[in-house]
């Protein structure tokens, strides 16, 4: 919020008015004072008879805006700027469970996402750290925070499927403890998952809970087709078919402050993936600005010197 550190010294503004009202009451004592003597030049400039009798008032007043401006600074000004000392953490948890490995999305599930992601990570601010941890039975960290996003993708790229189930609830708790690791700064988490929690030993509940006390925004994608996809059969010939528990991961997004999207295709995801960085609301900070009223006073008594010295200097 737009504001002053030491209003308090604000105050000394009256000075400015005051001196003013007084060089107006000297202004006219000396011209009363110039009536009393004959000579017609001296009465004439005491007057304003002379052309140039403003000029001493525009470099009084000059002088009494540097000394505004000088006083305002010392009130410590700040107003609201987008972070500008820290960047945002951003920890993209990934599902790498066995149904990840399903062909509607080409080559499949889980190299769509690594793409997808890598859309992402490449529009980050240079400021903001970018971490990335996957889960399947359980969950791991595959690329701790950094601000080398290069690095970080690399190893996203490097992220190989795996067999086991879904552990959201355990994903979300260690991207949320990644998330934690840098300081003072906004923490985003992007989870993407195509199944049901049906693992590890953390809850989703749990994780959702640990999220919104540390004021984490967590957006969630949710992925898979419009039609069942057949995953494999079951020993009696039953097909399974990948699920997704859109309820959950939109619960997780609302009760964050963050969102849910619903990928379908290759298209989708990459849509979400593309424009994702611009929900990422970037904290303002106050940020002082006394230096501006500073440089602004330094100007305007510079200007003053120049008037009064300079080639079109005044002749008192």
């Amino acid at each position: 919020m737009t504001g002053f550190y030491h209003p308090a010294v604000l105050l000394l503004l009256l000075i400015v008015p005051a001196a003013y009202y007084l060089y107006g009451k000297a202004t006219t004592r000396r011209k009363h004072d110039a009536m009393c003597f004959s000579h017609i030049g001296l009465v004439k400039t005491a007057l304003g008879g002379n052309k140039t009798s403003n000029r001493p008032r525009n470099l009084f007043i000059l002088v009494l805006f540097a000394m505004a401006l000088i006083i305002t600074g010392l009130a410590g000004p700040h107003i609201p700027l987008e972070q500008a000392k820290e960047g945002v953490s951003v920890v993209l948890a990934i599902d790498t469970s066995g149904s990840m490995q399903a062909t509607d999305y080409l080559p499949n599930r889980l190299e769509s996402a690594k793409q997808a992601a890598d859309i992402l990570l490449s529009h980050l601010d240079t400021r903001d750290y970018a971490g990335v941890i996957t889960f399947e039975s359980g969950a791991t960290s595959a690329a701790y925070l950094s601000p080398d996003k290069n690095r970080v993708r690399s190893k996203l790229a490097a992220i190989a499927p795996k067999e086991g189930s879904t552990a959201i609830g355990d994903g979300l708790a260690l991207a949320i403890d990644m998330a934690l690791a840098i300081p003072n700064q906004k923490r985003v988490i992007i989870l993407l998952s195509d199944g049901v929690n049906n693992a590890g030993v953390i809850s989703p509940d749990t994780a959702l809970s640990f999220a919104r006390d540390q004021g984490i925004q967590v957006f969630t994608v949710g992925m898979g087709s419009e039609n069942p996809v057949i995953l494999g059969y079951d020993w009696f010939g039953r097909p399974q078919v990948a699920e997704l528990d859109e309820e959950m991961l939109k619960d997780i997004a609302t009760k964050t402050g963050g969102k849910y999207y619903r990928s379908v295709n290759d298209a989708t995801l990459k849509e979400i993936y593309s424009t994702l960085h611009q929900e990422i609301v970037r904290e303002t900070e106050d940020t002082p600005v006394s230096e501006w009223f500073f440089t602004a006073a330094l100007i305007v008594l510079c200007l003053e010197l120049w008037l009064r010295y300079g080639r079109r200097r005044i002749i008192q």
